[in-house]
């Protein structure tokens, strides 16, 4: 039975952390989970075990209660657990668990494709769904190349856009290409983000055509940039002028993150392609790309589904999503993100010069970055805010830049007294000036 009756309140920690079953579980994942996946990388101490979560709490194994300021890498974005979401997925559980994928439909697919096609700052728009974001990254890639006929494609640095080979080919980080490097599709050249517009514009007459630009509006993972008002619409231009198609990759800032309900409407970009997952089915497996209806027709291949999978638009995610997608779209939660991410812009503007720690912050809606000096500082400062109760990542080069990803339904003063951890936490990772 569920110990959590409410998702607003403050940390209460039982214990040490992690605790003695997150210790114990943990060694049973380093013994039988592989080194890959799991979360104990070799020479790393043991991690925290979830057993619930509602809104902005979690509750781990051992009883401690956290303010959760991952958002469950932005997935959480209604808060976990959200009600309408678990009652449509009991609903659903009634009636069809599972469909039989690119074969036969069910009904919540149709319209959630059609909600989808309609919601999205794409024109002529169809939707073409997948299983995570680096698989939405493949089908846009894919798009492009056949819709255009060229090979080349052009992305940006730093950038992660998934795992999968070709989302890994126009990701950036070296520790995660180097081991593939002779896999991966070799007509790709990465251009600073938020380089001058001119630049880009140099680089896609040069050369060969371009088949697309790949951006993450805002750099997410690899750490949280900002570009200039206007430099994603320069993109587009450059795009439009070289025949070039755009892909926005908006797995995380989809669905109102940024206080838009997608990243692009903040400079009126009008993308070819657009990927969206995270926080679509408010907790549940799903994403999609969202293209022109005559980019995606390039995949009209004679009835054969050329990327496809079993579990493709699942019945159960299709109805999380449904009954998501009203609340993450409405106007009212868009104009409470704006409200509360002017409220953190405020608060971290001063923790560069309060905390020496702190090299910049930066960040848009509810999507924030805290650059620090170095990735020790940083792992101390994700330590110190966990032993506090708040939990926040660290990413980005050397993974010096920890991150603010709350819901977005996080409550005023419980987000307020998380930053108070934080800079407690802060302190306590480089101590302040006397």
């Amino acid at each position: 039975m569920a110990r959590l009756r409410r998702g607003d309140l403050p940390p209460r920690l039982a214990g040490a952390t992690p605790g003695p079953r997150s210790r114990r579980l943990s060694r049973t994942l380093a013994r039988f989970e592989a080194p890959g996946i799991n979360t104990l990388p070799p020479g790393s101490g043991p991690t925290l075990v979830w057993e619930e979560a509602l809104g902005a709490n979690v509750l781990d194994v051992d009883g401690n209660r956290y303010v959760d300021l991952t958002g469950g890498f932005g997935v959480a974005a209604l808060g976990h657990r959200p009600p309408a979401v678990v009652a449509a997925v009991r609903r659903q559980a009634g009636l069809l668990v599972h469909g039989l994928g690119d074969v036969h439909a069910h009904p919540l697919r149709a319209r959630l494709a059609a909600r989808l096609a309609r919601l999205a700052p794409v024109d002529e728009a169809q939707v073409y769904f997948a299983i995570s974001g680096a698989d939405a990254v493949e089908i846009a890639l894919k798009s492009a190349l056949l819709a255009t006929g060229r090979r080349r494609l052009v992305a940006f640095t730093p950038a992660y856009h998934g795992l999968t080979l070709g989302a890994l080919s126009v990701t950036a980080r070296d520790v995660f290409r180097k081991p593939f490097a002779h896999r991966l599709a070799p007509d790709v050249e990465h251009l600073p983000h938020g380089c001058p517009p001119a630049t880009l514009a140099a680089r896609l007459a040069a050369g060969p055509p371009v088949a697309a630009v790949v951006v993450e509006p805002i750099v997410g993972r690899e750490g949280i940039l900002v570009p200039p008002a206007g430099w994603l619409a320069a993109v587009a231009a450059a795009c439009r002028e070289h025949g070039a198609l755009l892909v926005a990759d908006e797995i995380l800032t989809a669905f109102g993150r940024t206080g838009a309900r997608f990243a692009v409407d903040h400079d009126r970009v009008r993308p070819d392609l657009l990927c969206c997952g995270k926080a679509l089915a408010g907790g549940l497996p799903l994403a999609a790309v969202v293209g022109r209806r005559e980019v995606l027709a390039a995949w009209d291949r004679g009835g054969e589904a050329l990327h496809t999978a079993t579990f493709v638009a699942h019945p159960l995610a299709c109805a999380a999503a449904l009954a998501a997608l009203p609340r993450l779209t409405s106007s009212r939660l868009l104009a409470r993100v704006g409200r509360l991410g002017a409220a953190v812009a405020a608060r971290l503007a001063g923790w560069p010069e309060r905390f020496p720690a702190v090299a910049a912050v930066r960040g848009k809606g509810l999507l924030w970055g805290i650059e620090l000096r170095d990735g020790a500082t940083a792992e101390l400062a994700v330590a110190a805010a966990r032993d506090r109760g708040v939990l926040w990542l660290a990413g980005g080069p050397e993974g010096r830049v920890a991150q603010i990803i709350p819901p977005l339904t996080i409550a005023a003063r419980q987000l307020a007294a998380a930053l108070d951890r934080l800079e407690e936490a802060l302190a306590a990772a480089g101590p302040s000036p006397a």
